[in-house]
């Protein structure tokens, strides 16, 4: 075509703006671009994994976030490797990584390869495990993985469960069924009998329970006072003699006991409640009891351990956290029921969605059971874990840690500027640092600098808790590359860095007093 005797060029054809949308659809149109952009996300991981020289480096929010906050949302950067390049500054370079020996702090683990094989492929297919016509063999899966995980604990063939995000919505929908049966066993059916009996409808829980059954309690609308603190022994275990006197007290003053939570591991001593003793109470009574051994359930597994579990399969429901215990990628968690029937008190029909006459048919429909709706298939990553490498794989690095924990304790025994606090039973160890009598006063803050001091030197990362009004340091170790020696470099810092500040506050005092 001419104009005036020139040659017009034909306009350039831009691609749409949707068409430019739907090229980052995930689709067999871009299977290519997954590889590529999954590569380098791997890569970078990968290396970043590789190069950290500490679990953390140290960074304030007030550092981080105002590099964050100027991220212009709404202007892309066209590619992955630049949205990557961005990540590395904005996250990896100041993640916290719980795969490096020191990291030494929060029930983090780190995660076994063939779980992140998993994770991966589940991302992809994006299975929503609600109904049978989104899942597939998914569902049937994730059925096994409860089955087996249910033949660990040791229930017959009618026991059930459903995978969970974590162990306190484990711990909720475990108390849902029991409140559930409460009324069932009271034949509070009707609106009112079920609003009348709320108020009296009480849980038991040792001193050193999970809060999350507090919040559930609350989530259920039971009043404050719902939850019953019960004492534990010396070795911070519940008190059996202590739990017959609340149980005697409360069905005294016309109160129900609605369940007793037991623990398989408290989160801050490792300690495993005397499961079968708690059980005799529950059964007396005709109590639903609720182990939670979302930390603890490792031992499942355990090839010298799992007799430190005896009574769980006296239970009537049973938390277990795979992303503590089983070196699995957040999240993985289950809740498991020694009767299938009680399921059924999470059940809703939806027309659009799960209507009764599927489940007249049989088809597996795992939003029957669950709290959730849209759910992940997280159940994946267990079930690549235990096809590579297997249960006494896992159980193996389970032990790892236990042991060390065992070292670790009789480093800090044995060292005269610490004191211990008991002996775990899974692998944490409670300890402070003990300054001299004429500076046991500066005891509290010393250790609380100690533990901030190591975490922004990005040497190391231990926790804290109180213990008896008291501020102590705690490890929680569930890193099988941990070695003795991590733990003791990490116990020479924490010293130093509580010495220093014990020197510092003596200095200041000093100068004060116009010493």
């Amino acid at each position: 075509m001419t104009i005036d005797g020139k040659t017009a060029q034909a306009p350039r054809v831009l691609p749409s703006p949707s068409a430019e949308a739907r090229s980052h659809l995930f689709g067999d149109r871009t299977a290519d671009a997954y590889r590529k952009a999954l590569a380098l996300g791997v890569d970078a991981v990968a290396s970043r994994v590789t190069d950290v020289r500490g679990p953390f480096t140290g960074i304030s929010p007030d550092a981080l976030a105002p590099e964050i906050e100027q991220v212009d949302l709404d202007r892309p950067l066209g590619d992955s490797a630049a949205a990557l390049a961005e990540l590395e500054r904005l996250y990896l370079r100041d993640a916290v990584y719980f795969h490096h020996p020191r990291y030494l702090a929060h029930l983090n683990c780190p995660v076994v390869v063939p779980a992140l094989l998993g994770e991966a492929v589940l991302s992809a297919v994006n299975s929503s495990l609600d109904t049978w016509d989104q899942s597939a063999g998914a569902t049937l899966i994730e059925r096994r993985l409860i089955d087996w995980t249910a033949g660990r604990i040791g229930f017959g063939l009618d026991a059930d469960g459903i995978f969970t995000s974590g162990g306190t919505q484990s711990n909720l929908h475990a108390l849902v069924l029991a409140r559930e049966e409460a009324f069932a066993r009271a034949g509070a059916r009707s609106s009112e009998a079920r609003q009348a009996l709320l108020p009296r409808l009480r849980v038991l829980a040792s001193g050193a329970a999970h809060f999350s059954v507090r919040k559930s309690a609350k989530m259920l609308g039971l009043p404050m006072e719902a939850v019953v603190s019960v004492d534990t022994t010396a070795d911070r275990r519940m008190d059996v003699t202590a739990l017959r006197r609340e149980v005697d007290r409360l069905r005294a003053e016309g109160l129900t006991v609605m369940a007793v939570v037991a623990t398989a591991g408290t989160t801050d001593f490792g300690s495993i409640d005397p499961l079968a003793a708690v059980a005799d109470v529950c059964e007396a009574v005709g109590a639903w009891l609720h182990v939670d051994a979302a930390y603890g359930c490792g031992l499942l597994v355990s090839p010298t351990r799992r007799h430190l579990l005896e009574g769980v399969e006296r239970a009537d429901s049973v938390t277990v956290d795979f992303h503590k215990s089983f070196f699995q990628p957040v999240s993985s968690s289950a809740l498991v029921v020694r009767d299938s029937r009680m399921m059924a008190h999470a059940t809703y029909y939806a027309d659009y969605l799960n209507p009764a006459r599927m489940a007249e048919r049989r088809i597996p429909n795992q939003v029957d059971k669950s709290l959730q709706t849209t759910r992940r298939f997280d159940a994946l990553k267990l079930w690549m874990t235990l096809r590579v490498m297997g249960a006494d794989g896992v159980g193996v690095l389970f032990d790892e840690v236990l042991d060390l924990a065992v070292a670790a304790h009789e480093m800090l025994a044995d060292d005269p500027r610490f004191e211990v606090v008991g002996r775990s039973q899974l692998s944490t160890v409670v300890f402070r640092y003990r300054p001299s009598e004429e500076h046991a006063h500066l005891a509290d803050d010393a250790n609380l600098h100690a533990r901030e001091a190591l975490a922004t030197s990005g040497e190391g990362m231990v926790a804290g808790t109180r213990v008896d009004g008291r501020h102590f340091l705690k490890f929680t170790l569930l890193n099988p590359r941990t070695t003795p020696g991590d733990i003791a470099y990490v116990i020479d810092l924490l010293a130093g860095h509580a010495e220093q500040f014990v020197e510092a506050a003596t200095a200041a005092g000093a100068a004060r007093d116009g010493v």
